[in-house]
């Protein structure tokens, strides 16, 4: 395949993962972490208050403000919908794309910078984050452009001024990695480095690190925030550094407990097309460089995902996630390996990707038998069509992009892999899709706009739905509910209800009250006489007004 044609190939394979990010922006926001990061936003923007996240009204001290910021100014520009929403991580997801191929080809090869972008493009875990309101997307961005100007800065050579403006561009989204998910901002780079380091024999590296402009940068960037907020919040230091960050990895306070080998089969898996490629991939990148003192960008790569993954697989809070940033790194040591591996080789790792596309048809199928009730069983059983159309096109893209490589169509072959993944992954979304009544309150906040009024009193009893807020355009009064909250009602212990038992006075005070429950609660509530009249109800949630 010619390079003017793998260019042409690899332009339309962006603009169809745009397209396919496009066509599914618009989906409902989902719980928790979409409604969650869409609703602190809302807040910030409609609150003038940039300094303080606050969440459903309560000060929430959890993550930094970057990305708030981002989609507070969005939603004042463009409005408050779901399209809004996601443009931060859709274009971090973009942008992070164009610095990989733009650093694979800083190094030298076009058709390793062509195979790594189609490397990350293709991968089902990065391009479904693209489309998620989460804050790792924008992490990934800054991490990635940190791990990318270290790179470019070593490629430019010691003293030259190209190697000082990369490595303060380094600096600069480090401090841009730390404003948007708090000190593994440094703290990755930081061990990369070390290991780095170790590896090379060189510990004159530290001292090209252009200590004094590049900390003038990181400060100017990362500090005014933190002093702000510091000052304005006196409980923000100790609930941020200690809770947020030693707490949160050194114990299961958050019970997000998962073995230590969690985020190994999500990193394999999430490379789909290439997963049974990547073993081959990292043996080949550090084979290429050993015995060198020379810059070694591929095994500082490695060593960059291989700490990422390993600091968080000993963390004791895990969620998939969470290793998102040592993604845009392996896509370039396997964009590397497919640019270079024999063509034979590299169909005998795609074929088996076939079996796998039979074993999503088969869990397709199954889905709707699990189901535990009848509401979940016919949305599963709307959404299979798009299950098998991905299972099919997994397959089909296998099979004949095997067949391609076999035959030493090296490029023709990626780009078919690449494409087929890409539709794969939009109809998997477009499944997902389907289900979002039941993974969002977006119907439920539909059924709540005809009562609602500035005086209308709005309750979430026991419960709390993270989407709710956004599409009502309000926050609600939390009733017995404290989890993520605690540190917030701590502060503010007046915007909410401690106990059940203290609701029935506050929902018998004169004027108009709704409120959200779950569906047990609802029946005890009435044994005790309260008043209610119910507008939706679902296995998942109940709506009620005061009569």
């Amino acid at each position: 395949m010619r390079e003017g044609a793998t260019r042409i190939a690899l332009l339309l394979l962006c603009l169809a993962a745009i397209a396919v990010y496009v066509d599914n922006a618009d989906r409902a926001l989902a719980n928790p972490d979409e409604g969650r990061y869409s609703e602190i936003s809302r807040e910030m923007a409609a609150s003038g208050d940039w300094v303080t996240p606050r969440l459903n009204g309560l000060k929430y001290f959890e993550k930094p403000p970057l990305q708030y910021w981002a989609s507070a100014a969005a939603f004042k520009a463009f409005g408050e919908n779901e399209i809004v929403a996601r443009l931060y991580t859709g274009f971090c997801g973009l942008f992070t794309v164009l610095l990989i191929g733009f650093t694979a080809r800083r190094l030298g090869d076009t058709q390793v910078a062509m195979a790594s972008v189609m490397a990350l493009v293709s991968a089902p875990y990065f391009m479904a984050l693209g489309g998620v309101v989460t804050l790792d997307m924008g992490l990934t961005l800054w991490t990635t452009l940190t791990f990318c100007a270290f790179v470019l800065a070593e490629q430019a050579g010691a003293g030259s001024p190209g190697h000082r403006r990369w490595m303060v561009l380094a600096w600069a989204g480090m401090a841009l990695a730390v404003l948007s998910k708090g000190l593994v901002g440094i703290v990755f780079p930081g061990a990369a480095l070390f290991f780095y380091v170790l590896l090379r024999r060189d510990w004159a590296l530290v001292a090209r690190l252009h200590w004094l402009p590049g900390l003038a940068v990181f400060f100017a960037i990362a500090t005014p925030w933190f002093l702000a907020v510091s000052n304005a919040n006196p409980e923000f230091p100790e609930f941020f550094f200690i809770h947020e960050h030693f707490q949160r990895f050194l114990t299961t306070t958050h019970r997000r407990v998962e073995p230590w080998w969690y985020f190994l089969p999500i990193l394999v898996a999430g490379f789909l097309p290439w997963m049974f490629a990547l073993p081959g991939a990292i043996a080949h990148a550090w084979r290429r460089e050993a015995g060198t003192r020379e810059a070694r960008p591929l095994a500082f790569a490695l060593l960059w995902s291989g700490f990422i993954v390993a600091f968080f697989s000993a963390s004791g809070s895990k969620l998939p996630a969470y290793i998102l940033p040592a993604f845009p790194p392996l896509a370039l040591v396997l964009g590397r390996y497919l640019a270079e591996a024999p063509t034979r080789r590299l169909s005998y790792a795609v074929f088996p990707v076939a079996f796998l596309g039979i074993v999503l048809a088969v869990l397709t199928w199954r889905t709707p038998q699990s189901a535990r009730d009848e509401w979940t069983r016919q949305l599963y059983e709307q959404a299979v069509f798009w299950g098998y159309f991905a299972a099919l096109t997994i397959c089909v893209t296998a099979i004949v992009g095997g067949m391609l490589l076999y035959k030493g169509h090296r490029m023709l072959a990626i780009v078919l892999i690449a494409t087929g993944t890409v539709f794969s992954i939009d109809s998997l979304e477009d499944a997902y899709e389907v289900l979002s009544p039941r993974q969002s309150g977006q119907l439920v906040a539909s059924k709540m706009k005809p009562w609602l009024t500035p005086d209308t009193r709005v309750y979430s009893v026991g419960h709390y739905d993270q989407t709710v807020p956004f599409y009502i355009g309000r926050t609600m009064t939390l009733v017995d509910y404290v989890d993520e909250f605690e540190m917030g009602i701590r502060a503010e212990p007046h915007k909410s209800i401690a106990r059940l038992d203290d609701f029935r006075a506050e929902w018998m005070r004169p004027g108009e009250a709704l409120a959200i429950m779950q569906p047990d609660l609802l029946e005890r509530l009435r044994a005790q006489g309260l008043p209610m009249q119910v507008l939706h109800q679902d296995p998942r949630r109940v709506l009620v007004r005061k009569p």
